[in-house]
């Protein structure tokens, strides 16, 4: 019989030795695709209104807290945590719900550049 590789030796499937364990987004969220009360644009800003030391729901609600420490872009944190963006629009939402987060959404464009005349 040829020598079989021991799966407790290797380690669990859901385990990747150099990423550390493999979580899919839809954990992340507890099942959650869309958020509940709001949506974010990718411009939104986003600014913490409570410090660090508040006790979140997961690691990813503390990485986000973490970045919005200073004002950032719904676009800006999704790139920094690694996170699909529907998933930390979800997260961003529970957030919000909590009071731990404030938004500022971007200031509607009612006169777009191209729609005024060019006057010399």
């Amino acid at each position: 019989m040829a020598d079989s590789i021991d799966p407790v030796e290797e380690g669990p499937a859901w385990w990747d030795h150099e990423a550390g364990p493999v979580v899919r987004p839809y954990m992340v969220t507890g099942g959650r695709v869309r958020p509940v009360t709001v949506d974010f644009d990718l411009i939104t800003y986003l600014v913490a209104t409570a410090n660090l030391a508040v006790d979140t729901a997961s690691p990813e609600h503390q990485a986000i807290l973490a970045l919005t420490q200073e004002p950032r872009a719904v676009a800006e944190v999704a790139s920094r945590v690694d996170l699909p963006l529907g998933v930390v629009r979800v997260l961003l939402c529970d957030l919000l719900s909590e009071g731990l987060i404030a938004r500022y959404d971007p200031l509607p464009q009612t006169i777009s550049p191209t729609s005024r005349p060019c006057r010399r």
